[in-house]
């Protein structure tokens, strides 16, 4: 039994709240059961200096944990003068994962920044962005098709994520806090809706596994991406 009750394939409750923020051209609040994540999409005229002048723009992603997100408060990283290495890991998978989406040629010389921001952590925050962060895109994407910036569209694929793991001997899917400092191993997937695989991240957390369970591990987050692509469809009007 897990111990929220959940079946093995079974998601924590999830919404996409779109429109969450006034002055930003896309943004959403992502729940995750307790996690709870506000991303925001900015579109930018500036490029980083590499890109400039070669017809294409770039779309990255920046991740941040409110100091009382979790059970304690966390200093900011501001105040440290620096960021950790798992926020520059996470911002760079959020960055890899939604660019595996769209046509930078077709987007034209325009960066596009996704802010998120966790605003309460149960576990899965880095999967709860990226999904999140599909959502804020897709709708900056629509109001520039709308204002006649884009004359085509330029996502080219949904994009989700879910963390999956061996829990109690059992693999399960989406992990909250409970079941992710316990497990035995986990992992974060990200698809397409599609079928195509942008990133698995599996690692052992105490205990090895073998194929057969990395193999049913993919499947729940088959079956789980199912039902986040579902609903963020739902959440940008589709």
């Amino acid at each position: 039994m897990r111990p929220s009750g959940r079946a093995p394939d079974e998601l924590r409750p999830l919404s996409f709240e779109p429109g969450f923020t006034k002055h930003a051209e896309g943004s959403v609040l992502a729940t995750f059961g307790d996690t709870k994540v506000l991303v925001t999409a900015s579109v930018e005229t500036n490029l980083p200096p590499w890109l400039r002048g070669k017809g294409k723009g770039w779309v990255t992603g920046e991740y941040g944990m409110l100091p009382r997100s979790t059970h304690t408060r966390g200093n900011r990283e501001a105040a440290r003068g620096k960021q950790g290495g798992r926020t520059v890991e996470i911002q760079r998978l959020i960055g890899r994962a939604l660019r595996a989406c769209i046509d930078l040629e077709k987007l034209g010389e325009r960066q596009i920044v996704l802010d998120c921001d966790v605003i309460q952590a149960d576990g899965g925050t880095r999967t709860t962005s990226i999904s999140g962060a599909w959502v804020a895109l897709r709708l900056a994407v629509d109001g520039l098709i709308e204002a006649g910036h884009l004359e085509e569209d330029p996502i080219t694929d949904q994009v989700a994520a879910v963390s999956c793991g061996v829990y109690e001997g059992t693999p399960v899917l989406d992990l909250d806090y409970p079941e992710d400092s316990t497990a035995g191993s986990d992992g974060n997937f990200v698809l397409t809706a599609s079928g195509n695989i942008v990133e698995a991240q599996v690692s052992a957390e105490g205990e090895t596994f073998d194929q057969e369970a990395l193999l049913r591990l993919m499947r729940l987050a088959e079956i789980g991406c199912k039902e986040i692509f579902a609903a963020q469809l739902k959440a940008t009007g589709r």
